[in-house]
């Protein structure tokens, strides 16, 4: 009886270690890929928020939604970022990524936060005025 559990447990847990058919397996590989050019961007993931808000699946490919904010900066309006992912054997790589909103730039993945403004509106002396080119 007891091999019996233990095969249906060693059973199920190998084929949920295969499905990852997921929003947490989607984060992780945008994570990973992100970590991976961390060094030339210069972006530190430690202290981003990093949400995937939707994601479908056809075969072996995925698209995905994920939204990036700073961590504890809840009021910033995140950055949204839309990536294309495949399939490599049990784990979901990026293929490619555009942004959809929040920021014109791309440079390896979402931009640094804004800033928010000062308390009272105040800038620190030299600074050019907000909104102003």
């Amino acid at each position: 009886m007891k091999k019996a559990i233990l095969l249906c447990a060693v059973v199920l847990l190998a084929a949920c270690a295969r499905d990852i058919q997921n929003k947490e397996a989607v984060r992780q590989a945008v994570l990973d890929s992100l970590r991976a050019r961390a060094q030339e961007t210069g972006l530190n993931m430690d202290g981003m928020e990093v949400d995937v808000t939707a994601v479908s699946f056809a075969k072996d490919q995925a698209r995905a939604t994920v939204m990036f904010r700073v961590k504890g900066a809840a009021q910033q309006q995140p950055v949204r970022v839309e990536y294309l992912l495949d399939r490599q054997s049990n784990k979901w790589v990026v293929r490619s990524r555009g942004e959809a909103g929040g920021s014109p730039h791309d440079g390896g993945g979402p931009p640094p936060a804004q800033p928010a403004n000062p308390p009272g509106g105040a800038l620190p002396p030299g600074h050019p005025p907000l909104g102003k080119q």
